[in-house]
């Protein structure tokens, strides 16, 4: 049988149609894609795969080990309670410390006061608490308290707003032991203004509900009668509202300065 002739063209590599060539340059692309996002997920787990795993090692129990180190870094840091640490620091007030608290707690650093370089007291309106400063500015007293609710009260004959000023005051009077007001009874009251006192009360709730008056747990109220004496720079303040009484703590010095030969 003969063999039939060939021709050099018959032979050569097939030259490949521009059709054909934007086909296989597709197919690379894809290739190339998939092979991308296999890596990404060898090596970036998936997050809905790996976001409940964080949730849960974010929301496990602390150990008795870790509660106890929190404990002592809070009186490190001041706080009487983690009641107190949670109003300070802004976070959801709930009295026992979770895993988040913990972490916020082994990072904070002392409360500061909002008015710094001599002694004096701070009722802070929007966190409902006092401080009781130092001339260095560590905390020598923290409490819960619940000021005016600003609400208007019609109680036995009176009307008014219950609402504590923002301000500058000084104590300028205390009674020890019980005083009987036109709207109550007050503990070991310290008066800042206008018969409105720093005092005890069996009710300090975390919200505001006095009629005007800085409320203090009644087993702080003796001790705090001690620790404020009458001269006491007291600041009063909101988000909103705040005024510096570093000209009075620097008239006291001078005058204190005259005082001693």
């Amino acid at each position: 049988m003969l063999l039939e002739s060939i021709t050099p063209d018959e032979i050569s590599p097939r030259k490949i149609s521009p059709p054909e060539k934007f086909q296989v340059s597709v197919v690379r692309t894809i290739t190339s894609l998939a092979f991308v996002f296999l890596l990404a997920l060898v090596v970036f787990p998936n997050e809905s795969a790996a976001g409940p795993q964080r949730k849960r090692w974010a929301n496990r129990p602390l150990t008795r080990a870790e509660l106890k180190k929190a404990e002592r870094r809070l009186q490190e840091l001041g706080y009487p309670t983690v009641t107190m640490f949670q109003k300070w620091e802004d976070l959801k007030v709930t009295g026992r410390i979770s895993r988040r608290d913990f972490d916020a707690i082994m990072n904070a650093e002392p409360p500061r006061p909002r008015d710094p370089g001599y002694a004096h007291v701070e009722v802070d309106v929007d966190r409902q608490m006092l401080l009781l400063f130092d001339s260095e500015g560590a905390v020598q007293k923290m409490l819960p308290v619940s000021t005016g609710s600003n609400k208007q009260y019609n109680e036995k004959g009176l009307r008014g707003l219950a609402y504590t000023p923002r301000g500058r005051f000084r104590i300028y009077a205390q009674i020890k032991g019980w005083r009987k007001s036109p709207l109550g009874l007050l503990y070991y009251p310290n008066y800042f203004s206008d018969g409105l006192a720093i005092h005890g009360n069996p009710s300090v709730p975390r919200t505001p509900q006095s009629h005007g008056c800085v409320r203090i747990p009644m087993s702080s109220a003796e001790e705090m009668s001690k620790l404020l004496p009458v001269g006491t720079i007291v600041l009063i303040y909101d988000s909103e509202s705040f005024v510096s009484a570093k000209e009075w703590a620097e008239a006291d010095r001078l005058k204190q300065e005259a005082v001693i030969p």
